[in-house]
């Protein structure tokens, strides 16, 4: 295989199944846990290709599963942010999400002596042009890059006229690059065909588009732009528990679970991985 002219990173939002938006669960905090068991397959994944990944976590899953963050970091991935709870960005104020910022700064911290983390990730890809002040709160904070911004409007989230690759989020409108603008946003994949945008970027779109539809999709992708990929650990290990969702979220939330692993196989074999950290830094967009 001829390889492409960028690399790709392969991201991980570390969030229990009970965390999406499209749960509606009862019990707070459900019996079963999946973030252990999943996140742990994940890492024997990424050790078999020997590909280096980004993890997005959760401030509660530090606290929960100390040695789960010690093996991220001690195996050499990027440690990022994904807030403390799985609050949306949209049910903040800027001194709520500061405060959020700062107690898992100092969660962190407690654990491994010091503070890594360099990127952030929305629950739900929840910055918008409702909430760009998030932005500015994120750097003022010590954050170098973002990737919340969803480049096109989908069911429940999304930014349509953002740029599809990496840009500096202009202060007065978040889909305008500007050059002096304070970090940088990295989308999550889209390709894009005669104006018309298609994501994949993993998770339910990993899922349910077509493996060459998918696969070519990305590779059109990374003939022009470095990519990212995301995906959760429950699309790894699926909960046991299924919830009795209307079709339209019930389709969302399970189809083709079974094929993730072997989706995920052919993908870290076929392209060169790396952490958006560090492919931020290759593509001229940060300094080291």
């Amino acid at each position: 295989m001829t390889p492409t002219p960028h690399r790709a990173a392969f991201s991980f939002d570390i969030e229990d199944w009970f965390h999406s938006e499209l749960h509606h669960v009862d019990d707070a905090r459900p019996e079963e846990s999946i973030v252990a068991r999943g996140t742990n397959a994940i890492l024997d994944l990424c050790a078999r290709h020997g590909a280096r990944s980004t993890f997005f976590v959760l401030g509660d899953v530090v606290r929960e599963h100390p040695a789960l963050i010690r093996r991220i970091v001690d195996e050499g991935h990027e440690l990022a942010c994904h807030g403390m709870s799985h609050r949306t960005v949209w049910r903040a104020t800027p001194e709520t999400f500061r405060e959020e910022l700062r107690t898992f700064r100092a969660t962190v911290t407690d654990l491994l002596g010091t503070f890594p983390v360099v990127g952030f990730r929305a629950p739900t890809f929840s910055i918008d042009r409702s909430n760009a002040w998030a932005l500015e709160v994120l750097a003022d904070e010590g954050y170098r890059y973002d990737s919340s911004v969803f480049p096109m409007k989908v069911k429940m989230y999304g930014t349509p006229g953002a740029p599809l690759g990496p840009y500096r989020p202009s202060r007065t409108d978040l889909r305008r690059h500007d050059p002096a603008g304070r970090l940088v946003e990295f989308p999550v994949a889209l390709a894009s065909w005669a104006g018309l945008r298609l994501p994949v970027a993993g998770g339910f779109y990993l899922r349910a588009l077509p493996s060459p539809v998918f696969e070519g999709g990305l590779a059109s992708v990374l003939a022009h732009r470095p990519a990212a990929l995301y995906l959760h650990p429950r699309e790894v290990t699926p909960e046991s528990r299924r919830l009795a969702l209307d079709p339209v979220n019930a389709f969302i939330t399970y189809v083709n679970l079974d094929t993730v692993v072997g989706k995920l196989d052919r993908l870290f074999a076929r392209h060169r991985w790396t952490t958006m950290h560090d492919l931020l830094i290759e593509e001229g967009w940060l300094e080291r």
